[in-house]
């Protein structure tokens, strides 16, 4: 609450270096609140995540990584966000870990999604590993991130169960169904946490 008495709702920044599929549910679910997605951070020039900001009207920002220290690119990115004022940050299929020189200087939440159920099946390729086990169950985990990876506070998890004929493409449209339907609710309910 502002000292006028007007809610000041929470400005929000994804950063996605893929297809943007998460992004694009994340970003048409907050337009929808009042909160503010302020921009799509990107570090893959050819990433289709782009045109889908473009349709959205939201503003982009591509970062290279390319022969550049890694702190170097993350005062740029902290930057960014502190221009744009940033509460939150979802990462939606952001293949960059953030090191400990951003986590440490960014004072909000920083959000992740994870296809598997934490801790099991941390790191890459967590579908198909969470299909070759004989684990009756997959689903996702939304976390808060630290320097690890996959390691920080789980803040959601949601399960399905596996039936044995169920094949890797099904496994990967549940788990993706799954992430489109929950991301969005938990970066909202991270944000409306943040309202000033």
């Amino acid at each position: 609450m502002s000292k006028s008495g007007t809610v000041s709702m929470a400005n929000l920044a994804v950063f996605a270096s893929g297809n943007g599929s998460n992004f694009q549910v994340i970003a048409e679910a907050v337009q929808k609140t009042g909160h503010s997605v302020e921009f799509l951070l990107c570090n893959n020039s050819s990433a289709f995540t782009l045109e889908r900001a473009k349709k959205l009207g939201i503003r982009t920002y591509l970062v290279s990584y390319k022969n550049r220290d890694r702190e170097e690119v993350e005062k740029e990115i902290f930057s960014l966000c502190k221009k744009h004022d940033i509460s939150v940050i979802a990462l939606a299929g952001f293949m960059k870990l953030l090191t400990s020189y951003f986590l440490t200087r960014f004072q909000g939440e920083i959000l992740n999604i994870h296809p598997s159920l934490l801790p099991k099946y941390a790191g890459v390729d967590a579908i198909q590993r969470s299909f070759e086990s004989n684990d009756p169950e997959v689903g996702i985990s939304i976390i808060k991130i630290d320097a690890g990876v996959d390691t920080g506070p789980v803040l959601f998890q949601k399960a399905i169960s596996r039936p044995e004929s169920m094949t890797i493409e099904e496994t990967e449209a549940a788990i993706h169904a799954l992430e489109h339907e929950y991301f969005p609710k938990i970066v909202i309910q991270e944000l409306d946490k943040i309202q000033k």
